[in-house]
This record gives structure tokens, C-alpha cells and sequence, in this order.
């Protein structure tokens, strides 16, 4: 197997990349392969932000958090996120 790595331009992060191949020997070139699976450009998201106690579904048992998405989503749907807090100990658990 052989891996290309390229920097290609002007692409937005959530893009599908196609690519097709040609092979080239002391003969000639080999016909265009058929494009490949296309890749997509991602990153990992960015880190949420305006985390703030939300005061309607904050109760004696439960804490309510409201927070807004990062201004990017790497380019894939953000399917989860994890929590963690800290009892005033300084260790986030």
C-alpha cells in the first residue's frame, strides 16, 4: 500500500477529496484508475465555549449546564461531549 500525503487548496474543512491514479513506468503510463473513495478533510472540534450554570434545570440534585459550539466542527457532526467538574479540590473529575 502506498500512502500520499498532499496539501490541497481552497478546500473547506467537511469536503470531499476524490482522487485518481496513474501509474507510470520506464514504458509509459497506465490508463486514469477509477476515482477513489472520496476522503474527507476533519479536524477535531473545537473546544465549546459560554459554559455557563443554567439556572432552569439547576436543582438541589442536579446541575444544569448550557454551553454553545467552538466556531468549528472539524467538519463532522459533534456527536458527544464529556463533562468534568471539580468539588473545589483543584481535580477535575
Amino acid at each position: 500500500m502506498v500512502v500520499l500525503t498532499a496539501t490541497p487548496y481552497l478546500l473547506v474543512f467537511g469536503d470531499s477529496v476524490f482522487a485518481k491514479i496513474i501509474a507510470t513506468n520506464y514504458y509509459g503510463d497506465s490508463l486514469e484508475s477509477d476515482a477513489g473513495n472520496g476522503a474527507r478533510v476533519l479536524l477535531v472540534p473545537s473546544a465549546p465555549i459560554n459554559l455557563v450554570k443554567n439556572k432552569v434545570t439547576t436543582t438541589a440534585f442536579v446541575i444544569g449546564f448550557s454551553w454553545e459550539d467552538g466556531a468549528s466542527t472539524g467538519g463532522s457532526d459533534i456527536i458527544d461531549y464529556k463533562i468534568s467538574y471539580d468539588q473545589s479540590t483543584g481535580e477535575f473529575v
